[in-house]
């Protein structure tokens, strides 16, 4: 994957463009957008200093949150318009919600809940 450019958000974050694509035949492309935005898990966000700690062990910290579009058995001369497209739709449809205040907390607190819920698929590093 190659970093095709880094886009500073409003509430202090960094979303990372990636292009995953590649030729799989000499006229035919797999286009993947995959757009990367760390987060980093802050006291802050939790009531319980312990629920911080313990949601850092599990996920790590910084949590990525990540979005992926995918499109295999492109033309190759239409693969670098697939993925203009790909990034105009994230910039229009979900910069706008990642750029917003609350989501570093947000998306922390539903990672947390996400662990609460299913224990079990969440083994504490060690």
């Amino acid at each position: 994957m190659t970093l095709s450019e880094d886009i500073r958000l409003p509430n202090g974050l960094v979303a990372e463009i990636w292009d995953g694509s590649r030729m799989i035949a000499a006229d035919t492309a797999t286009v993947i957008l995959v757009v990367k935005v760390p987060v980093d898990v802050k006291p802050e966000y939790f009531e319980d200093p312990e629920a911080c700690r313990k949601t850092a062990r599990v996920f790590g910290s910084p949590l990525v949150y990540e979005y992926r579009n995918e499109r295999t058995f492109v033309a190759a001369g239409e693969r670098e318009a697939l993925f203009g497209e790909f990034l105009a739709n994230f910039k229009k449809d979900v910069l706008p919600y990642v750029s917003k205040d609350h989501f570093p907390k947000r998306f922390v607190l539903a990672k947390y809940q996400e662990m609460i819920k299913d224990p079990w698929k969440y083994p504490e590093r060690g």
